[in-house]
């Protein structure tokens, strides 16, 4: 702040949060979002920006749940007439869970893990699957929630079990989040650089504050690209001028957001 050259009776009071659970649901770490949000006039999330530095103004909500099969083993051999495969079950399920997605409205379906079965030579009694969903709005984690807990079984000797649900809300472009943009913008305008913004399907720990109604700027982190991928970086020559866009930003909100 000293080296924006803001004066003393100009800085706004900051507080800086590290988490360590984010990307399990940030479980243990959310009451402590929320209340610091709740305290707040902004909150800056400093996430990675979008390929190429543009900030995060809007971020899908996120459903992690799973789906489990219950069938009777058998001897796939001798008797496979005896046994309802859970293994069989899911796989259709899985084809009922994807056809839920609906990609122009925003809202994806990933069946990102499945297991069961014991052998090849036995007919399965238990199968399980994992089912990442996002959404654009938060009608459409009710709807979603709905549709994967009235899942039924074709076969009816096998017995589904889903438990999960929504558990990060979406980070919408509101008013306050568009007003905060503008004022990175206008910072990043004074160096010459222009500044652009942009949605993600990711998810943060943003998604909470803003749901709170806290005006919120995501992705003021490093540039780069690849995330969760093999070639994942950071573009460490940008560095210095996303920390000084996040120290103007902060010396503008100390007068504009009060």
């Amino acid at each position: 702040m000293l080296a924006a050259g803001v004066p003393e009776s100009a800085r706004p009071p900051v507080t800086l949060l590290a988490t360590s659970d984010e990307e399990t649901g940030s479980a243990t770490s959310r009451p402590v979002i929320d209340a610091l949000a709740r305290a707040s006039a902004a909150a800056l999330v400093l996430e990675p920006a979008i390929p190429g530095g543009a900030l995060k103004t809007a971020r899908k909500g996120v459903g992690e749940f799973e789906v489990r099969a219950h069938g009777v083993a058998a001897h796939a051999g001798a008797d496979p007439s005896a046994g309802a495969s859970a293994v069989h079950e899911l796989a259709r399920q899985v084809a009922a869970m994807t056809a839920l997605a609906d990609p122009a409205a925003g809202l994806s379906v990933n069946v990102g893990v499945i297991e069961g079965g014991t052998r090849s030579n036995v007919v399965a009694e238990l199968a399980r699957a994992w089912v990442d969903v996002r959404v654009s709005g938060g009608a459409d984690g009710a709807r979603i929630e709905a549709a994967l807990n009235a899942l039924r079984p074709l076969d009816p000797r096998v017995r589904l079990e889903v438990s999960g649900g929504i558990n990060r809300p979406p980070m919408e472009r509101s008013p306050g989040v568009a007003a905060l943009f503008a004022l990175a913008r206008d910072v990043a305008r004074s160096w010459g650089e222009h500044l652009t913004e942009g949605a993600t399907g990711g998810a943060s720990d943003g998604n909470f504050t803003a749901a709170l109604g806290v005006p919120t700027l995501d992705g003021l982190g490093g540039v780069g690209d690849g995330p969760h991928a093999l070639h994942e970086h950071v573009i460490v020559d940008v560095l210095p001028r996303r920390a000084a866009l996040l120290a103007g930003l902060l010396a503008r909100a100390g007068t504009d957001l009060r």
